[in-house]
């Protein structure tokens, strides 16, 4: 890290990180649980909520860098925190006077994404200020790490609290969490100085510039397309979890929890080992060679039922998380790496645009199938893109 300053800083910064994160999870197993428990909501209604999560990422993402690009990061990750603290912070009380509709909480999850966008834009961009880009795969790994542990304690915690306490209140919880974010990074000192601002016809050329910086990439091309890829195949599988473990199987919140911690386990693992096995198989060869090796695990999941299908499909999503894991820390220091300081916003909103986009068509499209052809051919139709989303970083094999 950039010093004992820097270092303190990213202590923060991490702080942040961990509690956001964990409220996140619970947020996750949580906000579709209010829908389906609470509201009755039908898989597609599941499905149009958690396409409302990620649309954002399609409606205001790629403006969102070009702002982001404009402005100090810092105190704009501050205000997308508080906003999320109330917008969530108003599901518990409606539910608590008897208020709370589908209606709400589709626009809570709208408006919460739409923080989420600025939020994530503006901190893959401060973090190279932060640490220097020499301790880029380091702190990557940390917070990718962080967002393991989250995904274990947090999503296993959230599934226990809807039991225990109902889901309303555990998206409480969740909204707790972003206040905390939002005190940490307050402490944060280091300063940067924002962009001259210019007018709306600069900010589209600046909103072009960047899109033709990614599309022009043939790495980062590559790793767009493998990421929408992934992406896509994660939302067709995640979105109707809930719906299939609790209404079709009749299985208990805890045991989702448990489940979809198992792929935090992953995660987890797959962080740690990206530093070893990215020296070992090189960092441009390690994210094709995992895909080929474990992406084919994915092709388990949709077995899951009761008895030991349960238990072999919690393996293949472990595998199949180890693998993300790996390609988080060491994909996204590629892309910090490689980019220029004005162009990280651009280049993080572009990436978020695609990768997101692909969450919010990925949640659409497992809607529909659930509501027309069952939510295991969802599952299937995700597993199957998953087992191959590795191949556009074969063709390119990046050695960077």
């Amino acid at each position: 890290m950039a010093g004992g300053s820097g270092q303190t800083e990213f202590r923060l910064i991490l702080a942040a990180a961990v509690v956001s994160l964990l409220g996140t999870q619970i947020g996750f197993v949580a906000i579709p649980l209010v829908a389906v428990s609470a509201l009755r909501a039908s898989p597609g209604q599941v499905g149009l909520l958690a396409t409302l999560s990620t649309v954002a990422f399609l409606l205001v993402g790629l403006p969102a860098g070009a702002w982001v690009d404009r402005l100090r990061r810092r105190p704009v990750m501050i205000t997308a925190d508080l906003a999320r603290t109330v917008l969530l912070g108003s599901v518990p009380v409606a539910w608590w006077i008897g208020e709370l509709s589908l209606l709400q909480l589709d626009v809570v999850v709208f408006l919460t994404g739409v923080g989420t966008v600025f939020f994530d834009v503006a901190s893959q961009s401060y973090l190279p200020h932060v640490v220097g880009r020499d301790r880029l795969t380091a702190a990557n790994a940390a917070l990718v790490s962080a967002d393991a542990v989250s995904d274990v304690v947090g999503r296993g915690l959230g599934g226990l609290m809807v039991q225990a306490l109902s889901a309303p209140v555990a998206v409480g919880v969740d909204a707790a969490s972003f206040l905390w974010s939002a005190a940490c990074l307050w402490r944060v000192r280091r300063r940067e100085t924002a962009s001259p601002r210019g007018g709306p016809a600069r900010l589209w050329q600046e909103i072009a510039q960047g899109l033709r910086f990614v599309v022009g990439q043939p790495f980062l091309r590559a790793i767009a397309l493998s990421g929408a890829l992934v992406n896509l195949s994660l939302q067709l599988i995640l979105t109707l979890l809930p719906v299939l473990f609790v209404r079709d199987l009749h299985l208990p919140a805890r045991t989702l929890g448990a489940y979809l911690g198992a792929g935090g386990i992953g995660l987890f693992l797959g962080a740690r080992l990206a530093e070893p096995v990215g020296r070992r198989l090189g960092p441009g060869r390690t994210p094709w060679i995992l895909g080929a090796v474990l992406g084919p695990a994915s092709l388990a999941i949709p077995f899951v039922d009761h008895g030991p299908a349960l238990w072999i499909a919690g393996v293949a999503w472990l595998l199949t998380m180890t693998q993300l894991g790996v390609n988080n820390v060491i994909l996204v220091g590629f892309r910090q790496r490689i980019t220029p300081d004005p162009l990280l916003g651009r280049m993080n909103a572009t990436m978020r645009f695609l990768l997101f986009g692909a969450l919010a068509l990925g949640s659409g499209l497992a809607g529909l199938l659930g509501e027309f052809a069952g939510t295991r051919t969802a599952l299937w139709a995700g597993a199957i893109v998953m087992s191959l989303a590795w191949l556009p970083l074969f063709l390119v094999r990046f050695t960077k």
